[in-house]
């Protein structure tokens, strides 16, 4: 299955998939230093305690990431570069991820991204910082502060969520991004719709 396929299929399992919160583990390669790993996910009703994570480094066999949470609708909710509080039974030094107290009924996106390759501002539509850079392979990437010959192995969690998308690693974060922001608008608009 390409990269579109998978994508749209897993836009559509987020978009009409329900069931009661639960705990997803998913795990992939990405291959440079600017992909991006986009997780769909859906929160079914207000929900405390939701938690997403990565626990890709490894005390430096892979790289070091960067996650974030933004609303269906391309709306930043939280970034993150480092936090070792979330599950520290997984995780190790570097990883990254987002504790939510309180988090609104809704589909969200969580990204995972090499550090420091930061959202350039508070909607997806805005990228990321390495968007426009030409494509380094993770073994001969120097990453900033952290090292060369890095693995390129993920892992990231999500605990309170309802529903959740295998991830997809793409390399033009920006318009696929935005592709996949125009599907669940029209996914919400027949919905609206039918009833």
């Amino acid at each position: 299955m390409n990269k579109f396929s998978s994508l749209l299929a897993g836009l559509l399992l987020t978009v009409t998939g329900s069931a009661n919160a639960a705990l997803f583990h998913f795990t992939g390669e990405i291959e440079n230093h600017n992909d991006v790993i986009y997780t769909y996910f859906t929160v079914g009703s207000d929900a405390t305690n939701v938690r997403v994570w990565t626990d890709s480094y490894m005390n430096g066999v892979n790289f070091d990431p960067i996650t974030a949470v933004w609303k269906a609708d391309g709306t930043l909710v939280g970034e993150n570069d480092d936090n070792a509080s979330i599950n520290p039974s997984t995780e190790t030094r570097f990883d990254s991820g987002l504790v939510f107290s309180s988090l609104a009924a809704g589909n969200y996106i969580f990204t995972v991204a090499t550090y420091n390759n930061w959202a350039k501002g508070n909607t997806l539509a805005q990228g990321f910082t390495f968007d426009n850079q030409a494509p380094i392979a993770l073994e001969n990437w120097d990453q900033p502060a952290s090292h060369s010959n890095m693995g390129h192995n993920w892992s990231l969690w999500l605990d309170g969520v309802d529903a959740a998308t295998n991830p997809t690693a793409v390399a033009e974060p920006g318009s696929l991004a935005l592709f996949g922001l125009s599907l669940l608008g029209l996914v919400g608009v027949r919905r609206l719709r039918k009833a």
